[in-house]
């Protein structure tokens, strides 16, 4: 039976599978609609990605614009990281907030992030990294917000961070608050 947790972030869901092992290996469902239904989530995912990251890369606050804003069901294939959403919805009671949970292919869990928030992880062992996107990625309409904003004080785990170049230039939140009339 799987185990669904409602996070501190109100529709940030963590999901711990039935993994089934014998001496063979395992199995386990990754992914299913009717897990989802009784919290109102009946997204038709439109999109899967994987990644490759090595130990110790943050990637991340990434979101979209409406109207291609993006839910996210994430999880790790292989490795661990700290996955991050940070709620930016318009008049959340817990905007500017951050949850994190650690994704790890040995526990299989998963985090189901709704749109209006930015997602990021940090990388704590090599891993490969997969999810579903309830919208396609809209180049146009990508966004972020810094990933080390002293006001989101996110401890990613990592020592030394290794970033992407537009991973360095996104606004903080607050210049994001500013030049969004108050969020997503």
């Amino acid at each position: 039976m799987v185990q669904i947790t409602e996070s501190a972030l109100p529709g940030v869901l963590e999901i711990q599978p039935k993994v089934f092992r014998d001496e063979r290996g395992y199995f386990f469902e990754s992914f299913r609609l009717d897990w989802l239904i009784p919290h109102g989530i009946t997204h038709d995912w439109v999109q899967d990605n994987q990644s490759f990251s090595q130990k110790g890369t943050v990637r991340g606050l990434h979101f979209q614009h409406a109207p291609y804003a993006q839910a996210k069901l994430v999880r790790v294939i292989q490795g661990k990281v700290l996955d991050v959403a940070v709620d930016l919805r318009k008049g959340s009671p817990s905007y500017g907030k951050s949850y994190a949970a650690v994704l790890d292919a040995d526990r299989n869990n998963l985090l189901y992030i709704p749109t209006g928030f930015a997602h990021g992880f940090s990388v704590l062992e090599d891993a490969i990294f997969a999810y579903k996107c309830s919208e396609y990625y809209h180049q146009a309409s990508e966004g972020g917000i810094k990933w080390d904003d002293p006001q989101l004080a996110i401890d990613w785990q990592v020592e030394h961070p290794i970033i992407s170049a537009k991973d360095e230039t996104w606004p903080s939140l607050k210049e994001f608050t500013e030049t969004s009339g108050g969020g997503l």
